[in-house]
């Protein structure tokens, strides 16, 4: 999904490689007691989706972040990472391969969390393994890292993360799989990562039911410049999240000879969701 203005803090992939992900316990967060001198962290991922692929198959190792221990503005960039007050702590995660376009239309998952040392998050690191592939028209192809690195590294303001409740933060990762997949000549694929990070309460949501369902249809979410994606389940239903407050125009693609639509002024609020009901392609 591409970001809309200013609300994204799009986080800058250092590493070439890939990214992330991780198994489907959906929703770990809880109001416990955080221990003195830690803070506990809630990282979620979910998917700006591509209709090109079958599935795009993630091999995830670990995840571990940067706390910065001295200054706790949470805003400050102009940091050292050799500075003594560093202290990578890492994250729990399952170790597997997982398909990301499992996570789209407003599904996500939990990639990592765990007690930390507390203070500000400047970098996210994820490892990859190597078993890397995607599925297009039922064939499978490599996913090749770029120069063999399985790293990749986000870098953070320190500000990204939700205050949800005494010491617990939270963070989505939004992976746009369409944009991180470079094709090369002869069906070779290699992974360039494409994402950012945003925080639910502070962005608003557009959702709906495309039929008939053969239809194969398209969303985009158009606003200016700025454009999100959402390509619907089987069933139809579509969400877009991550939207800065503003009228929007909801464009769908149609396909198999049903007739394109447009549907304009959809006003979107942040914390809400505009739910748009069923819309009904025509040939």
């Amino acid at each position: 999904m591409k970001s809309m203005g200013n609300l994204f803090k799009y986080v800058m992939v250092v590493a070439a490689g890939a990214i992330i992900f991780f198994a489907c316990s959906k929703d770990k967060s809880d109001n416990t007691t955080v221990p003195a001198g830690k803070q506990s962290l809630d990282l979620y991922l979910t998917d700006g989706p591509t209709d090109y692929f079958d599935k795009v198959l993630i091999d995830i190792k670990s995840v571990k972040v940067l706390v910065d221990t001295c200054d706790k503005t949470r805003s400050r960039r102009d940091w050292d990472s050799t500075k003594k007050c560093y202290i990578w702590d890492s994250l729990a995660v399952a170790p597997g391969v997982y398909d990301l376009l499992s996570l789209r239309n407003g599904v996500d998952t939990l990639l990592g969390n765990g007690l930390v040392t507390d203070g500000t998050v400047r970098k996210i690191v994820i490892t990859l393994g190597t078993n890397n592939s995607i599925v297009k028209d039922s064939v499978n192809y490599p996913l090749n890292l770029f120069n063999n690195q399985t790293t990749i590294t986000i870098k953070l303001y320190g500000h990204e993360w939700d205050n949800y409740s005494s010491g617990h933060y939270r963070l989505w990762l939004d992976f746009d799989c369409g944009r991180s997949i470079v094709r090369l000549r002869n069906n070779e694929f290699y992974l360039s990562p494409f994402i950012r990070a945003f925080i639910i309460k502070e962005s608003g949501a557009v959702k709906g039911i495309i039929k008939p369902v053969d239809a194969k249809p398209i969303i985009s979410i158009l606003s200016g410049t700025d454009t999100a994606y959402a390509f619907p389940w089987k069933d139809g239903r579509f969400k877009v999240r991550g939207l800065e407050s503003g009228t929007y125009s909801v464009y769908v693609n149609a396909g198999n000879g049903y007739k394109d639509t447009t549907i304009s002024n959809v006003s979107v609020t942040v914390g809400k969701e505009t739910d748009l009901g069923t819309i009904t392609l025509h040939k």
